[in-house]
């Protein structure tokens, strides 16, 4: 009797387990596949298949290489087919791309469906011969600027040792006075604002960024004191995690730079920034003209 119970338990596991498998979104992706290889300039063809998805949803597409994304391909209907889509013609030969799609605005934020394709390959003749050609010219003009800048070098000995040696002397940094610390006001022609001024015991920090509100296929980049630390990272519900170390002697600048607007612009992130003993949450904002930034000290 017990046997029999333990079957009809296990069997209705399976049914639970099937029924909840299927009411969870989907998307298949036909084409590219990894037999596939796309030549630039040719335009090429999406292909894929969902589960759960209407019809009247819309699915967006990125071209990524090495986790960082190369191209929004763009937001189509669910129709399962869009072909005639232009590459751009700096893309180089490679067989290490992906396409990744995402469904846009989903009736269920926890469960997203989300598809990545296997590795394909591009090729781009056009640009291979421009590198091929730039790699050429800078192997061409590094050894006269190296000859030209020693003549000079030498000339300057020779002319005025004396005189070289005072303003060496001069140029010295008085070591008395004390630098204020510089805040970058702005960044690739984006005006930066800062929000918040956040203090913490230890300079080793993890940052968690997702997407604030709607998921809308958001490409963000984040900037810790001018220097990349996530790229090109398109956004979705699910928390990335990184850690970042801090430099204990200054403010540390951390800001967001928008590659797109998404479909509800600005692009809204909302970010946890943890020492281990603190936390802080905050949402910062960003579009194709301005930043928001937070200041990061450590005690």
């Amino acid at each position: 009797m017990r046997q029999i119970h333990f079957i009809v338990l296990a069997a209705l596991l399976l049914i639970s387990t099937i029924s909840n498998a299927q009411d969870i979104a989907t998307i298949n992706i036909d084409s590219p596949n990894e037999n596939s290889v796309w030549n630039i300039p040719d335009k090429i063809t999406l292909q894929w298949n969902t589960v759960k998805i209407d019809t009247s949803k819309s699915i967006r597409f990125f071209l990524v290489r090495n986790e960082m994304v190369v191209q929004e391909l763009g937001s189509f209907k669910n129709d399962g087919f869009e072909d005639g889509i232009e590459l751009a013609k700096n893309i180089g030969s490679g067989d290490r791309y992906q396409v990744v799609a995402i469904e846009l605005f989903p009736d269920d934020k926890f469960n997203i469906a989300k598809k990545v394709t296997p590795f394909f390959s591009i090729i781009n003749a056009a640009s291979d011969e421009r590198k091929k050609k730039q790699q050429l010219a800078n192997v061409n003009t590094v050894a006269p600027k190296k000859k030209r800048s020693r003549a000079k070098k030498k000339a300057k000995e020779k002319i005025a040792p004396k005189q070289t040696a005072i303003a060496q002397a001069e140029s010295k940094p008085d070591t008395t006075t004390e630098s204020k610390p510089e805040v970058r006001d702005s960044f690739d022609g984006r005006k930066i604002s800062y929000t918040k001024e956040f203090e913490f015991n230890s300079e080793d920090v993890v940052i968690k960024i997702w997407d604030h509100g709607r998921q809308d296929g958001d490409i963000v980049s984040i900037y810790l004191n001018g220097v990349q630390v996530i790229k090109k990272y398109y956004l979705t519900y699910w928390k990335k995690e990184f850690k970042i170390k801090l430099d204990p002697k200054k403010s540390n600048d951390l800001f967001l730079y928008a590659h797109n607007l998404g479909d509800s612009p600005p692009n809204t992130v909302s970010v946890e920034i943890s020492d281990g003993e603190k936390s802080e949450n905050i949402v910062l904002n960003s579009d194709l003209k301005s930043c928001e930034a937070v200041l990061i000290s450590v005690k």
